[in-house]
């Protein structure tokens, strides 16, 4: 991370919201929300690190025209920024989620996925000089708390498999508020669409190097359900991680950091409405964990 001062017009949140912000920010939690559950299809037939990499993979391939136009937009200092935010904030996180589900419910993946907000915050604190408030890190304790009471509710059989998944879920939202904050901060002057290109060129080759190591492939034509679980991961990677992304880094430069992150607030519910349409059990302490978090993230982007 450079070590230099950020201006004010960076780390102060803007005065005001423009309306296609909103419009945006509804659309991706809607797109975002709907990601847990094809996540939770997808691993009916492939492997949690499968599903990430052919997720990468496909997503990579669905901008890779407009990668290779935007080759010469980034400054040559930015690529290493491009290459991280590819990392931390696609390639890692697609695999932790994948893995995560294997043992948790789609609907409280998506509920721990709004934990984004807090270390979008706290990152920013520690590596970009943002303003940190004694409410804001009130805030962030209610977070914290409510993320206890959601991974060790439910029955006894349920919390051990929680607490160590649940994990997963919160170390990808470290990762993703890490990548918001490089996304703000070092990479200015890229356009979204572009900007997004290029970060999952930078990790698509190593995505589908690692694809071609699993048994993936022998899965298509050996498997009939593949290909319905197939175009399940397709969806994901063209809305969720292709379309979405483009469309969260054009909030990003037009609002701030913290308003970006707050489409949190309506993925866990949207998450929550296909788990339970799949017949997911979601225990009432979930939901109170589930009010907790929210109550944080929300305290944590009205403090000023």
């Amino acid at each position: 991370m450079p070590n230099k001062t950020i201006p004010p017009s960076i780390t102060e949140p803007a005065t005001s919201t423009p309306t296609m912000a909103w419009v945006i920010l509804i659309g991706l939690a809607l797109i975002w929300g709907t990601s847990f559950i094809l996540i939770k299809k997808g691993l009916e037939v492939f492997s949690s690190d499968e599903l990430g990499a052919i997720r990468i993979t496909i997503a990579t391939l669905a901008l890779l025209p407009f990668a290779l136009k935007g080759l010469k937009a980034p400054k040559p200092h930015q690529w290493k920024f491009l290459l991280l935010s590819g990392l931390i904030g696609n390639l890692i996180p697609a695999f932790l989620f994948a893995y995560a589900e294997t043992k948790l419910a789609s609907g409280l993946a998506g509920v721990l996925n709004s934990l984004t907000a807090l270390f979008t915050l706290i990152i920013g604190a520690l590596f970009f000089q943002q303003r940190i408030t004694w409410l804001r890190t009130l805030g962030i304790l209610i977070g914290i708390g409510g993320t206890a009471v959601l991974i060790f509710s439910g029955s006894a059989q349920e919390s051990s498999s929680n607490s160590f998944y649940g994990l997963y879920v919160v170390l990808a939202t470290i990762l993703y508020g890490g990548s918001l904050n490089i996304i703000k901060h070092c990479l200015g002057g890229i356009k979204p669409l572009t900007m997004a290109s290029l970060a999952l060129l930078t990790v698509g080759p190593i995505a589908f190097a690692y694809l071609c190591t699993t048994p993936a492939f022998d899965k298509l034509t050996t498997q009939p359900a593949a290909w319905e679980a197939l175009g399940y991961i397709a969806i994901l990677a063209v809305f969720s991680t292709a379309i979405g992304l483009v469309f969260y880094n054009k909030l990003i430069h037009m609002t701030n950091t913290l308003f970006a992150s707050t489409s949190t607030y309506l993925m866990p519910i949207v998450a929550l409405i296909w788990g339970v349409a799949d017949g997911e059990t979601i225990h009432l302490l979930h939901y109170v964990g589930m009010a907790i978090i929210l109550a944080g993230v929300l305290l944590v982007n009205r403090a000023k």
